[in-house]
Formats: C-alpha cells, sequence, structure tokens
C-alpha cells in the first residue's frame, strides 16, 4: 500500500509546477526547525535561473504532505477494520457451519432408527400376516370317534363345525357328580361354598397418574379364544369425562412392569367401575345410561346391548363412596350377574342373573341392605358379599345374599383397605382371588370359601 502512496505524492509534487522542464528538475530537501523532512523541486526555465514564488511553492508542498499524512492514517483504518470484519465474519460462518452439520448428522441418525422401525414392524407384519392365513386356510383334524369306533366326519351343515373357529384346548380330567352342576351348566367346582375367610391384600401395581386413582382391573376366569388367555390382565382407568381405553397386558409380570401389549378403543363410553370379564367378553355400563353393552374382545365390537329394567344409574343408587357407580356387573360360578337397586326397592339392593350372551334378565332377587349404606360388593358361588366400608384400614364383609334360598344375613369377615379408598371390589372364581383398585393400588386377596352350597335356581 505505502509504495502507492508514495508514488501518489511524487505525482502531486511533479505536478506543482504545472509541467515545467522536467529534464531540467532537480530535487532537494531540508530538515524544518519541528524536525520534519522537507522536499524542494527546482525546475528552471529557459529565460529564469529560478522559480519565482519559492517560498509559495514551499508552503503548498507542506499542506500537500500533511493531507498525504491524513490519507494515510484513514487508509490504515479502514485496512485494519476491514481486516477485523473479515476475521468475525469468517468465525460466524464455520460456527454456522459446523452447528449445521451437527444437525444433519444428527437428523441422518434418527432416520436411520426409524428406517429401522419401520423394517421391524414391517416384517412382524409380515409373519402375522403369514401365520393369519395359514389360519384361514388350515382345517382342524377330525381325529376324534365315536362310540361305535368310527371316525366323526361331521358334515359342514353340523353347527358344530366350525373351521373358522380356533382354540387353545387343555384336556383335563375331572370327576364330579350330577349334583355339581348348576341349571345353567356350569361346573361347580368343589367347596364352592360361604366365604369363610379373605387375606391381606397383596400389591401388583401402582397407577402412575390422577387418571388412575380409581378403576377397573381383572383377568378373565373363562377366557374364549387363542389371543386372550386367563392370564391377560385387562384395565381400565375410570377417572375421565370419557372412559373408552382398555389396556390388555400379557400377563402379571408385563402388568407390573406397565407396559400393555395392546390398547382396545371401545366404541361407547363407560360408566364408572361396574365392568367385568366373562367368556372372552367385557361387559360395562353405557355412560348417563342404564344400557348394558357386552364388547367382544376378538372382533373388539359391541355384541350385544340391553337396558337394564328400572335399574337406577348416574348417581340415582350408587354405593357409599359415589362415584356413579349405580351398576355393579359380576361373575362367579353361578354366571353373569348385575348388582343395582329400582326406584320400586327404593335403594335396597337387587340381584339378577343375566344371560351372557343377550343379557336378558333370567331371574331378580331383592335384598333387605340399602346399596349406598355399603362400599363394593361382589359374588361369590352365587351368594351376593357386601363390604362395610371404602375407607376404614380395617373393616368387614358385613353382609350375605344367598340366591339359592332367597335369605340374607349380617356377617362380620374382616376386610382390610390396605390404601383406605376402595373403589372397586371383583371375584375371580378361576383363580379364588378377588381384584380390587385401592386409591391408585391394584391389589389382590386370596379367599377361603366353606362346604358346598348350591347354586340359583
Amino acid at each position: 500500500m505505502w509504495p502507492g502512496v508514495s508514488l501518489l505524492c511524487l505525482t502531486l509534487l511533479s505536478c506543482l509546477c504545472h509541467g515545467r522542464g522536467q529534464e531540467q528538475a532537480s530535487l532537494s530537501k531540508v530538515s524544518d526547525p519541528a524536525g520534519h523532512c522537507l522536499y524542494t523541486f527546482t525546475v528552471a526555465r529557459p529565460e529564469e535561473a529560478s522559480c519565482p514564488g519559492g517560498s509559495s511553492s514551499g508552503e503548498e508542498t507542506e499542506k500537500v504532505l500533511a493531507r498525504l499524512t491524513l490519507l494515510e492514517a484513514v487508509v490504515s483504518g479502514l485496512v485494519a477494520a476491514g481486516a477485523k470484519a473479515g476475521d468475525v465474519g469468517t468465525e460466524g460462518l464455520q460456527e454456522a457451519h459446523a452447528r449445521v452439520t451437527r444437525e444433519r448428522n444428527q437428523m441422518q441418525e434418527e432416520q436411520k432408527r426409524m428406517n429401522r422401525q419401520v423394517q421391524e414392524l414391517q416384517s412382524k407384519l409380515l409373519q402375522l400376516s403369514q401365520e393369519a392365513d395359514g389360519l384361514r386356510t388350515s382345517r382342524c383334524p377330525q381325529t376324534g370317534s365315536t362310540g361305535g369306533g368310527q371316525n366323526d366326519n361331521r358334515p359342514i351343515s353340523d353347527p358344530a363345525y366350525d373351521p373358522g373357529t380356533y382354540r387353545e384346548m387343555k384336556a383335563e380330567v375331572v370327576t364330579v357328580s350330577s349334583a355339581q352342576l348348576s341349571p345353567e351348566g356350569n361346573l361347580s367346582l368343589a367347596g364352592c361354598g360361604e366365604l369363610v375367610s379373605v387375606e391381606d391384600p397383596v400389591l401388583h401395581r401402582t397407577a402412575d397418574s390422577i387418571t388412575g386413582k380409581y378403576g377397573v382391573w381383572l383377568q378373565d376366569p373363562e377366557p374364549q379364544g387363542p389371543v386372550y388367555t386367563n392370564r391377560t390382565v385387562w384395565r381400565l382407568d375410570a377417572v375421565s369425562r370419557d372412559v373408552r381405553q382398555l389396556f390388555a397386558y400379557e400377563d402379571l409380570d408385563q402388568f407390573s412392569r406397565g407396559s400393555f401389549m395392546k390398547l382396545l378403543v371401545l366404541p361407547e363410553p363407560v360408566e364408572s367401575t361396574g365392568a367385568t370379564l366373562y367368556r372372552g367378553s367385557l361387559y360395562y355400563q353405557r355412560r348417563r345410561s342404564r344400557t348394558l353393552l357386552r364388547y367382544d374382545l376378538s372382533s373388539e365390537r359391541v355384541a350385544a346391548r340391553r337396558d337394564l329394567p328400572h335399574a337406577g344409574f348416574h348417581g340415582q343408587h350408587p354405593y357409599s363412596w359415589g362415584g356413579y357407580t349405580d351398576i355393579d356387573l359380576a361373575a362367579d360360578e353361578r354366571g353373569l350377574w348385575a348388582i343395582y337397586s329400582t326406584e320400586k326397592a327404593k335403594g335396597a339392593i337387587v340381584i339378577s342373573l343375566l344371560d351372557p350372551r343377550s343379557l336378558e334378565v333370567r331371574r331378580s332377587w331383592e335384598t333387605r341392605i340399602r346399596k349406598n349404606t355399603v362400599a363394593n360388593a361382589f359374588m361369590a358361588c352365587g351368594r351376593l358379599y357386601t363390604v362395610a366400608s371404602y375407607a376404614a384400614a380395617n373393616t368387614t364383609i358385613n353382609y350375605t345374599f344367598d340366591t339359592a334360598t332367597g335369605e340374607g344375613r349380617a356377617v362380620a369377615v374382616p376386610f382390610k383397605n390396605k390404601y383406605q379408598y376402595n373403589s372397586m371390589v371383583d371375584y375371580n372364581h378361576a383363580q379364588r382371588r378377588l381384584f380390587a383398585w385401592d386409591h391408585f393400588h391394584m391389589v389382590t386377596y386370596d379367599v377361603r370359601l366353606g362346604g358346598a352350597g348350591a347354586g340359583a335356581s
């Protein structure tokens, strides 16, 4: 830069004498009193030995040099500022490039992960489709025999022959007498008598949100298909204005860990905690109505619906803890039951035996205990049992009604509400166990029954 500035200065100085004879020009320099170096150009004209106005020319030269010095300072500042701005801009560009590169790499990794998941799901879907196709095209082998020793070759028109139905068959040899069979054809298990004792609760899981304050959780005592077994656990969180989500878990271990295997969305909302499971279906009360629904778990559709005649609903005759528990469905060794009340019964508990397929009422019994004075109720061996309190840590099962005799009486079987807000109690006759939902806690109680007794007639 400086040689160019010096050249500019010399050019300007050479022009001070307005083109005077350059061949006779001479350059001299002296120091002024301030220590500055002064340059003097002398150009002689042919008719003059010296340039007139020399002092004026010297002053003009000093002005030019002063301006050149100022110009050099300005140019230096501009060069320095440009260099600094270039450095800052370069650093900013480098940082932005690095950030974009990192984000691009993260997106590429996420895309790879998602692609792997898609491939895994596609592989599983293909495998399931192949299995389903195999099931559709296969036929059940006819290996049975008749009393005469002939093969049991049933015609397709026989209602018992259904090649599209596949069930997991388990053979068990049980010796029973005809007296142990109820009128509905159900096996009355040995020892199906009156309730003797209820063990302390065993915790299986704690809900992790407010929606799990109360709800329903069960296992089907009599599953009907190979997809869902008696090990499958089902759960409904009942704290919501629109309860529809039914969670399925492979077994109790998966249920305790909290990772479900399937989520079913019910077509119509559930009212409170009165639902039950029985023979491959979820039975529940439709929200804000006395309508009962049978939801088939295999087909995932409503298989039957029926109004429960004269039943109170949505807070007319609930249990003492509230929660719109007007209609409580239950299953036991004798069949499917509804526990409720009517205006005619004036709040006293009514028990109805239901047809499990059509939900039609087969027979009803009216008790002498008011529904809103007890906390919960369940059926076992054709008998109604009521729980005195939902909040007391140590309470009792305080009443029983036997549908075989039509008589009820007070009892005092100890029962514990360990977490002091028990909103659901249901009996599983295959396990001889009570399932309960006690203030965010899902627990079970083992029970012991006494001597054998007859069922409902």
